[in-house]
């Protein structure tokens, strides 16, 4: 059993995405993260991206009057979201790079070019009292860098490992490296957060690192709803986590 309680955070992009194929109403977002929270859901994830492909900012304010877990807004280093994130002051912030010609976020940030902004953002963001957190590859070299610009949680990209078949050399020598990665982290004083890909059949050796904190999961929860409901689907992964 796992030494304490890791935290299952939705993503719930992918229900806006459906609603905006028609830019309508449905699926409605306030609803899907209700029935994700009575699922189990400890906390709900979102991702306010500068073309607005699927979240919108009205989204942002309806739902931080609903949610009672924990909120996190991942956004890119935008001056302009940070308004936003000023007015609705989400539990969490996690900084991730953004491609406007990218499917979905395709690896981590880019510390080693990037230092000098991404600290001063940082700063920003707590200079307006929010916790932030940043999104990047299990890299010692990068993970040493965000320390000294000042980071205090990281998340770090799975993409990579999810990408292979489970149990295979691949798989198993990236699980290797998000597990030396993340003790490296955490005997740095970080918290240290998992996301992306992660899904029913690869997640049972992840749940295995030790100091993990949330796990963020988004596409394979809905995309599984959509076959078997959203709450089952989430509650799927919760006993996942519990039995781990």
């Amino acid at each position: 059993m796992l030494d304490k309680k890791v935290l299952l955070c939705v993503n719930i992009d992918h229900i806006a995405t459906i609603r905006e194929a028609r830019k309508g109403i449905e699926p409605n977002i306030v609803q899907a993260t209700s029935l994700c929270e009575e699922a189990g859901a400890d906390g709900i994830t979102v991702h306010l991206r500068e073309d607005r492909r699927h979240i919108q900012t009205a989204d942002l304010f309806a739902l931080k009057e609903i949610i009672k877990s924990r909120f996190t807004l991942e956004m890119s280093a935008s001056d302009e979201i940070l308004e936003i994130a000023k007015k609705i002051k989400p539990d969490l912030l996690t900084i991730v790079p953004e491609k406007r010609a990218e499917l979905t976020t395709e690896g981590g940030l880019n510390l080693k070019d990037q230092k000098e902004n991404i600290k001063v953002f940082l700063a920003k963001a707590f200079d307006l009292s929010l916790k932030a957190s940043l999104f990047i590859e299990p890299d010692l070299e990068t993970i040493e860098i965000a320390h000294q610009i000042g980071a205090k949680q990281i998340e770090l990209h799975t993409g990579k490992y999810s990408n292979y078949l489970v149990n295979s050399t691949e798989s198993l020598s990236e699980l290797k490296r998000i597990e030396t990665a993340s003790k490296f982290a955490k005997d740095l004083g970080f918290k240290v957060n998992l996301g992306h890909g992660l899904n029913l059949q690869n997640l049972p050796p992840i749940l295995k690192i030790k100091d993990l904190e949330e796990l963020h999961i988004g596409h394979s929860i809905i995309a599984r709803a959509v076959l078997i409901g959203l709450p089952l689907a989430v509650k799927e992964v919760k006993d996942l986590i519990k039995n781990s």
